[in-house]
């Protein structure tokens, strides 16, 4: 059946990439993926897919389904896009738009990876006359960090006996560690504006309010464990000079190893915040933006893609593509004559953690579920940078994209008819659990996204 898998997906690749290509020209923020959902769904619904547009009360989600009974997959797709990033299919900055949205995360391929993956293992099913359900989510706003919480909050994934996701990346090696849990939230201060010359005593500075909690946060950092990330932006500070701001805000991300170390710092930010409001007689509004789960890598789920990227074939990059990615990777300082173009061979698993973070950890403290990493950049390329969007755009984006759906396909085929094999995996998801349940990160209290 894996030569199925692969047949299949090899046939659909013009088309697959037609959808991938049409993503990448439009690109559309979290919340707001209309056209990605409308054409994402028309190919679901032409390969053989019950589609649900709207799903779980969320205009841009999907969920697709083909099959019946047990067992069931899922594959969490994405498809939003990222501020500032609008590039051309260029080797250097070159914006389409200057300050344009863009795909500088490569989401364009990551759901229409997902898309080939379930159309390979239906018909691989099909063939084998397997019993299984493969369900296709389209998740939104991967970028706002609460898209797949607001889908479970609602019902999605429970249904699943495991999932499976992926990443564009620089490179073809997946890690087991955590992508770390995340806490955010908007800070909003409220004071009274004079004269800042004429009258400073009548006026309560929200900015100052702002600065000294982001002092005290500053502070806070020798006295949270290592693996603690705090990050955070002034989102308005004030209209001149010489006038008291009386309204300022910051927006935070906190993140950590764990969702505990993650929500205790976040907790501590807080009183960071709360601290300053009575320092500086200001009014404190706080508004959560929810959080998400870290990773939590599944073993057997990741060995079933190691044992297909020995079946499945490299990507056949051509010299034009190595080109390209030689002159993108030509614009960043660590780049030398040694550099390789495109880092693309497979390598083994790799037991790393990262500190970037994806709400896919969310649906991996449901069941069994693992990301995989596959090639589509230059090997230099920044996450979340203009050399990103311009291989999404490209043919190197494009075919990391085919082979990852093979993979993936291959891999959920191989668990789905191996029974031993979603055993040992859902038993190893059970003792890392250690008898937690998830409990969504999205609290009431979290404004409902789509305006």
């Amino acid at each position: 059946m894996n030569n199925t898998i692969i047949n299949v997906i090899d046939e659909h690749a013009e088309e697959l990439t037609s959808l991938a290509k049409k993503i990448w020209d439009n690109p559309e923020m979290g919340w707001t993926e209309f056209k990605a959902v409308e054409w994402t769904s028309e190919v679901l619904r032409k390969n053989g897919f019950e589609v649900e547009v709207g799903a779980y009360n969320m205009p841009t989600a999907i969920r697709a389904v083909w099959g019946s009974g047990k067992p069931v997959v899922g594959f969490a797709a994405e498809y939003d896009c990222l501020p500032g990033l609008s590039q051309k299919v260029s080797s250097h900055p070159d914006p389409i738009v200057e300050g344009g949205i863009g795909h500088g995360c490569g989401h364009n391929l990551l759901g229409v990876g997902c898309l080939g993956a379930c159309i390979g293992l239906k018909a691989a099913l099909e063939e084998a006359g397997a019993p299984g359900t493969v369900i296709f989510y389209g998740c939104p706003a991967e970028e706002q960090l609460t898209g797949k919480g607001f889908m479970a909050k609602n019902g999605a994934f429970f249904e699943c006996d495991f999932t499976y996701a992926w990443h564009p990346s620089t490179e073809s090696r997946s890690t087991l560690g955590v992508f770390t849990g995340v806490e955010g939230a908007i800070f909003e201060f409220t004071g009274r504006t004079a004269h800042a010359a004429g009258a400073p005593h009548l006026g309560r500075s929200a900015l100052d309010a702002a600065q000294i909690m982001n002092i005290g946060t500053e502070f806070l950092r020798e006295h949270v464990t290592d693996d603690v990330r705090m990050h955070y932006i002034y989102l308005d500070g004030g209209l001149a000079p010489n006038i008291v701001p009386n309204h300022a805000s910051v927006k935070y991300f906190v993140r950590a190893l764990s969702r505990k170390a993650a929500v205790d710092a976040y907790s501590r930010v807080v009183k960071c915040a709360e601290g300053a409001a009575h320092m500086t007689d200001t009014e404190l509004k706080i508004t959560s933006l929810g959080g998400i789960y870290p990773t939590k890598q599944n073993t057997v789920l990741a060995q079933a893609v190691q044992d297909a990227r020995k079946i499945v074939p490299l990507e056949d990059f051509t010299e034009e593509d190595k080109k390209f990615a030689d002159e993108i990777n030509r614009n960043f300082p660590q780049y030398t004559e040694k550099t390789v173009p495109l880092d693309y061979e497979n390598e083994e698993l790799v037991h790393v953690n990262v500190f970037g973070s994806t709400d896919y950890g969310d649906v991996q403290h449901i069941c069994p579920g693992f990301m995989v990493v596959e090639c589509t950049e230059a090997s230099l390329a920044p996450g979340h940078s203009w050399a990103v969007t311009a291989c999404a755009g490209s043919p190197i984006g494009m075919k990391g994209m085919i082979r990852v759906a093979k993979l993936m396909g291959i891999a959920a085929f191989d668990i789905m008819t191996h029974p031993e094999k979603l055993e040992a995996a859902k038993e190893e998801f059970k003792q890392s659990m250690n008898g937690e349940v998830y409990e969504c990160p999205i609290g009431d209290n979290v404004e409902w996204p789509y305006k």
